[in-house]
């Protein structure tokens, strides 16, 4: 299996990359978006290391069923060959109407198929009003034409 585009990466393909996988998150479908990783990815995201592509459908469905409205915005960082590195932001709300944005960054490899084989993402939490909010398109694709991190100012 191989996913376009594949490294060594350039400016051109390393954006590329990156909104397509801020589209599969933004989607919200746990077996889709494993779909991009190699069937033995590793990841850590936060305090939580796990590998493969069952343990990501798990983390990512739990995930979604605990942050709702969710929604990301990707932005690429750094590039080098096969690696590449993202900062992101996404709103979301909890079961209580509670509102807020999570910051961080992802170092992201990938083999020669073009699929992830690494991700390491550091991420922060921070409580916002509904007021505050800055991401208000409809659930799924964030549109072409909605500002991205350095244009919101984040």
């Amino acid at each position: 299996m191989s996913r376009s585009p594949l490294p060594p990466f350039d400016l051109e393909t390393a954006k590329q990359k990156v909104r397509m996988a801020e589209d599969g998150w933004n989607n919200r479908q746990p077996e889709q978006v494993s779909l991009a990783y190699t069937v033995d990815s590793h990841w850590r995201n936060r305090a939580d290391i796990f590998e493969g592509r069952d343990k990501i459908v798990s983390f990512l469905t739990r995930k979604w069923q605990k942050e709702l409205n969710y929604r990301l915005i990707k932005e690429l960082w750094a590039f080098q060959e096969n690696r590449i590195a993202v900062r992101f932001a996404y709103e979301y709300s909890d079961d209580s109407g509670n509102w807020f944005r999570a910051y961080g960054n992802e170092n992201w490899e990938f083999d020669e198929h073009g699929l992830m084989r690494r991700r390491v993402a550091s991420i922060n939490d921070k409580p916002i009003s509904s007021e505050e909010r800055l991401f208000h398109w409809p659930l799924g694709r964030r549109p072409d034409d909605h500002p991205g991190l350095s244009e919101l100012g984040l």
